[in-house]
């Protein structure tokens, strides 16, 4: 099979295509034919060696969510499954290639209204979404803001939050990714890159913010933080900006501010997995779509990489083996 690994930590080009013995599915397992390999920030912090990413042990392929056929089943599957449409997680790696092994209780049959793209993009970004808009609570009439709008989970929050009848702010950073969250249904559109961004948000939420999506972290955390007003909710669910921001328990207690860790949604497996049926199903009737902004042949996962970090992307990045 075909497959990119990645012999040691380090920039995007330690990662290179290379040929490897077709495997085969054990006990309880099954193979699939990949036709779209999902990329995550995190797949980029693993490959760098960054020590906030999950342990791996190199060489290794990453990928933890593909979409494709079953070809092949190991013993204690129902040979029904060959043939099915279905798009799941890897166990953490191998996901990266044209064969990838699977486990039978991850797999998620794709809709007939979707195609495999589509749903391997909702793989880890929609059940994020879905879990976040859930945990968050959102109450028509109020005042929401995402950041990283135009990002694989942001455009989703996005879309989410207006169908719950919120006054939807997003945040993004520069013209093209502002235009795509107008075109998602935000109400209003910042550039967090601009001076006076948050003079700009104020603006926009006289009143204060009732709910905030914090994807970037840094120092953005601080100053959406100070915005938001009692009773509003906090909903930390990623570092794009380098690092988690900070949030005093104290600081927000005083200000009545719900906070929201990532870590609440997901507590065990079958949660995530409801997560990720719930977004296949709702992405099916259209109460939201995945974006693709860009796909790239399974051997140029190094330039994925590198456009992931440059920040130059827009919704989800695949690999097309």
């Amino acid at each position: 099979m075909r497959a990119v690994i990645a012999d040691r930590p380090g920039t995007p080009d330690v990662l290179h295509p290379v040929t490897l013995p077709d495997p085969a599915p054990g006990p309880e397992q099954v193979r699939v034919a990949v036709e779209a390999a999902a990329t995550t920030f995190i797949d980029t912090l693993i490959r760098s060696g960054s020590p906030v990413a999950p342990r791996a042990t190199f060489p290794v392929v990453l990928g933890n969510g593909v979409g494709g056929l079953i070809d092949r089943v190991g013993s204690g599957v129902d040979p029904a499954w060959i043939g099915t449409r279905v798009v799941t997680t890897t166990g953490g790696t191998g996901g990266y290639a044209s064969l990838a092994l699977a486990h039978v209780a991850d797999l998620h049959r794709v809709p007939e209204l979707l195609d495999l793209p589509e749903a391997a993009a909702l793989l880890a970004d929609g059940r994020t979404a879905v879990g976040l808009h859930d945990a968050a609570g959102i109450r028509p009439g109020e005042t929401v803001v995402i950041t990283a709008a135009a990002g694989g989970v942001g455009s989703i929050l996005t879309q989410l939050a207006k169908v719950s009848g919120a006054h939807v702010i997003a945040l993004a950073g520069n013209t093209s990714k502002l235009d795509h969250a107008r075109s998602l249904g935000a109400d209003t559109v910042v550039n967090y890159r601009d001076l006076d961004w948050t003079s700009r948000l104020r603006a926009a939420a006289p009143g204060g913010l009732d709910v905030v999506f914090d994807g970037i972290g840094t120092g953005t955390t601080a100053a959406l933080f100070a915005l938001v007003r009692s009773g509003g909710r906090y909903v930390q669910h990623g570092a794009a900006g380098g690092s988690w921001g900070t949030i005093e328990p104290t600081a927000a207690a005083e200000r009545n501010v719900t906070v929201i860790p990532l870590d609440a949604i997901g507590a065990n497996p079958g949660e995530l997995f409801s997560f990720t049926e719930r977004a296949l199903d709702l992405a099916a009737r259209g109460t939201f779509r995945p974006t693709i902004g860009q796909t790239f042949p399974l051997d140029d996962a190094a330039a994925a990489h590198a456009a992931i970090g440059s920040r130059a992307t827009t919704g989800k990045t695949l690999l097309l083996p």
